[in-house]
């Protein structure tokens, strides 16, 4: 993987380039030590993963981020002495959070995590491309016999691709840029929003029991009441799930369905 450092200490340049001449799987793709030279490598280089510390002079690694935008962004992997903007640093999909001063093995561990990462990205964006030949075909020559592209998804399936059909799946979360599938005792990995993923599967068919869980109504065996305004979601599967109080209505209407 090719990998960028964005940092604005020469110092601290100098040893994770260092660092990255130890993996014979990483490449440095170049080093920034400001915004707008980072901003700029990343146009211009198109690298696999950025080392973006957070305070750059007067300029922040999160304004690299929105300057680039989140849906084009490499992944990253934030390499800091500020250990209070982790949380932050995750709002924005970081791969890791790696404090100074650098422990080799833990950076080693974090751009492991990143290529696991960007080869279930490689497969996903493979799986769009043949999900929407799927969708043009059928726009194409619209068949009786035809799904349309909503009533199945493609996803990654170790070497191959495979279809998953929306009725099959039990829950989707939220993971990060990617959701999960829960199909049976599986789970696919899809790169997609849920609100995307809410789009694409249908209201009719899913609820939103909370701000990361779809559920399919049709896997839904028992409701059980857990707090005030919550439920526990018992799923066919045997799942078991507990929906938020802020996302009530949908189950209470399957409860209490409108006349």
């Amino acid at each position: 993987m090719r990998v960028l450092i964005v940092d604005d200490e020469p110092v601290a340049r100098r040893g994770l380039r260092r660092e990255l001449e130890q993996m014979p799987e990483m490449s440095c793709a170049g080093e920034c030590a400001t915004r707008d030279e980072a901003i700029a490598a990343i146009v211009d280089e198109r690298p696999d993963v950025v080392l973006l510390d957070v305070k750059l002079g007067r300029g922040t690694g999160f304004e690299v981020i929105e300057a680039v935008g989140l849906d084009v962004m490499p992944l990253v992997v934030f390499v800091t002495a500020y250990d209070r903007h982790a949380l932050r640093a995750f709002d924005v999909h970081a791969v890791d959070y790696v404090l100074k001063p650098v422990d080799p093995e833990r950076l080693r561990e974090a751009l492991a995590r990143a290529a696991r990462l960007k080869s279930m990205e490689d497969e996903s964006s493979l799986a769009e491309r043949v999900e929407r030949l799927v969708a043009l075909q059928s726009s194409i020559e619209p068949s009786p016999r035809a799904q349309s592209a909503t009533d199945r998804i493609v996803v990654p399936d170790g070497q191959r691709l495979a279809f998953v059909g929306v009725e099959a799946i039990d829950w989707i979360e939220a993971f990060g840029n990617y959701v999960r599938l829960h199909v049976g005792g599986k789970t696919h990995v899809v790169r997609s929003t849920m609100a995307r993923m809410e789009e694409r599967v249908g209201v009719q068919r899913f609820v939103r029991i909370r701000r990361s869980a779809l559920v399919n109504i049709d896997a839904i065996v028992t409701l059980e009441p857990y707090g005030k305004g919550m439920f526990a979601v018992n799923l066919r599967g045997g799942a078991k799930l507990v929906s938020s109080r802020y996302h009530q209505a949908g189950l209470k209407r399957l409860v209490r369905p409108e006349r």
